[in-house]
């Protein structure tokens, strides 16, 4: 065995990412966490990169991710599992096919690893647009995805912010290598258009291919919308022990599909694109209930309709309303809000075990029924602001930073109430992360209104208010109102 090994798909080498980052207080010009949120974050950090070190990388995951709901967007923590997400990727790549044949292998494949990892660094990027780490991450990701020309322009544009970083020079001349030895593979003879690439569930070219243990090929959305009524193979009515996590894409038939039917397989993408990417003024409703913008909460998926919905906004942008009957009315209510899915957990018999995290909210115009469930066209809704600089605007400034100021205290006389309860205590330390900016005032009004349990009706009334200075009043007494142990009426 020479010495130095051809490069390939699968990266620059094991070794790239080297090492994680260890964790610091707070970034430059940023304000530092209170101590025992840091305490607990540093702590977690701290067992993810020995995780790391170890090559426990789905534990190191686990202690990141975990890291990054208690201080999102924080560049240490999505460098360290974007490098995390990088490694593990590497290694499925070199396992063998044959190795699958003795020892069935679970959990996500390396694409998803991938497509996970550039979701970090993007994130990583935008915080730290001249970091040489960020570009070399990102690269990486996309040599694993096989977006060759996409790497490229990363190295392109990180030689240009630093003409001469030695490891983004190392990067570009790999990353020649390695698009010469994929360009340079035999070219295949175009197999003729037959039934046989036809997917019998939609009888149209066969996109995402799915091959079952009993031997016959579907569409993967296909096939998992025919499980959501039934574990059997639609053709031969085999019980199939398959879900969406362990269930890869077959790769050698979806290449052969694209390279010898390029027309129709772009037409196909086009199609499915339709069904996740609904655009900056649809969106696919979940409907169950009210929520304010700026929580985090679990969400248990098992109805069929709703199972598609979420496998489709997943190939999207991981996004979907959340909306109530109205009781006054019969038909979902006039307000919602959009949630974002930040861990999606697919569960053996097809169902899914979500967090959600809501981001803003929206009024809906129309809606109609879609495969089963609800999707809206929507306007985005935002607060009146007094003018700039007005009497109006001085007050609302006061009164956030005072209802600020008591929310604090509020959460520090619930965290010595929890001591001996960690559960509630880590939720109290999420909560505290998530306060937005005091220089926004409408974001403030609504996580202030989520710190107390009320109503779906109170709360659907803070969704459609559009006064912030109401909404910040009606929060502290809510506050006060839960302190007394009273409901206010």
């Amino acid at each position: 065995m020479s010495d130095e090994a051809e490069p390939s798909s699968s990266g620059f080498g094991t070794d790239v990412p080297g090492d994680v980052d260890d964790y610091i207080s707070a970034n430059e010009g940023e304000p530092s966490l209170p101590w025992d949120i840091f305490s607990h974050v540093f702590d977690l950090v701290k067992n993810g990169n020995q995780a790391f070190r170890e090559n426990r990388f789905e534990e190191a995951i686990s202690c990141y991710s975990r890291a990054n709901n208690i201080k999102p967007c924080d560049p240490v923590i999505l460098g360290n599992r974007c490098a995390a997400y990088i490694r593990i990727s590497k290694f499925l790549k070199q396992i063998p096919a044959s190795a699958s044949e003795y020892r069935a292998r679970t959990g996500l494949d390396p694409t998803t690893h991938a497509e996970l990892a550039l979701k970090d660094v993007e994130k990583l990027m935008n915080l730290q647009s001249n970091s040489e780490k960020a570009f070399i991450l990102k690269t990486e990701a996309l040599v694993l995805l096989e977006r060759y020309d996409m790497a490229r322009d990363v190295i392109l544009s990180g030689l240009q912010v630093d003409p001469f970083s030695n490891p983004l020079q190392e990067c570009f001349q790999n990353l020649g290598r390695i698009q010469a030895n994929f360009t340079g593979r035999r070219s295949h003879r175009k197999a003729e258009r037959s039934d046989d690439f036809d997917c019998t569930l939609c009888l149209k070219l066969i996109y995402e291919p799915v091959t079952t243990p009993c031997g016959h090929s579907f569409c993967r959305s296909c096939l998992f919308q025919s499980m959501d009524r039934g574990n059997k193979c639609p053709l031969c009515r085999t019980v199939l022990f398959i879900n969406p996590r362990t269930c890869a894409i077959s790769v050698t038939l979806n290449d052969i599909i694209q390279k010898n039917f390029p027309e129709e397989f772009a037409e196909r993408k086009l199609e499915n694109d339709t069904m996740t990417n609904f655009g900056v003024d649809l969106m696919p409703l979940f409907v169950m209930d009210v929520v304010l913008p700026f929580q985090k909460f679990p969400l248990h998926i098992f109805e069929p309709r709703y199972r598609l919905m979420v496998r489709r906004i997943m190939e999207g942008n991981r996004r979907m309303g959340m909306v109530i009957i109205d009781s006054s009315t019969g038909s979902i209510a006039d307000f919602a809000c959009e949630v974002e899915i930040t861990e999606c957990e697919p569960l053996p018999d097809g169902r899914f075990y979500l967090e959600i995290e809501s981001r803003r909210r929206f009024r809906i115009i129309r809606s109609w029924d879609q495969d089963g469930y609800r999707v809206a066209e929507i306007e985005w809704v935002h607060d009146i602001y007094p003018p700039e600089g007005s009497r109006e605007r001085v007050g609302l400034q006061e009164l956030t930073n005072n209802a600020a100021e008591y929310a604090r205290l509020w959460i520090g006389r619930g965290k010595r109430a929890a001591r001996q309860d960690r559960r509630r205590l880590e939720r109290l330390l999420g909560v505290e992360a998530m306060m937005p900016s005091l220089q926004d005032p409408e974001r403030f009004s609504f996580w202030l209104a989520s710190l107390s349990n009320r109503r779906p009706n109170e709360r659907l009334d803070l969704l459609r208010l559009r006064d912030t200075r109401e909404r910040i009043q009606r929060g502290l007494l809510y506050l006060r109102a839960e302190e007394q142990g009273c409901q206010v009426q």
